[in-house]
């Protein structure tokens, strides 16, 4: 990702299940660094070293990641200098597979 412009849109694939099923293990997203975040929106977060995609969630002054998966846990941040991007699009192969979240 070092490659990219700062504000230039990027994809990334998903690794695992922690955000099954909206966002299946191998599925593409395409995230934008400059998006606005707010309540429920699903973000790329550095989280100790690691790029992470989860839903951010805004709970009394305090900023949380939640996976969609109860197997993980829920993750406390500072705020968002954690925040690499939001998700604006989930990539597929068949159109039924596409979404946007805008």
């Amino acid at each position: 990702m070092s490659n990219c412009a700062s504000s230039e849109p990027y994809a990334l694939q998903v690794l695992g299940d922690s955000m099954a099923p909206e966002f299946p293990d191998g599925c593409v997203v395409v995230s934008e660094p400059g998006g606005a975040v707010h309540d429920g929106c699903y973000v790329i977060a550095d989280y100790k070293g690691e790029t992470i995609l989860r839903q951010l969630r805004l709970t009394a002054g305090k900023w949380y990641l939640e996976p969609l998966n109860s197997k993980y846990p829920h993750l406390k941040i500072d705020g968002p200098e954690n925040i690499r991007g939001i998700v604006i699009q989930r990539a597929g192969r068949r159109r039924a597979d596409r979404r946007s979240y805008l």
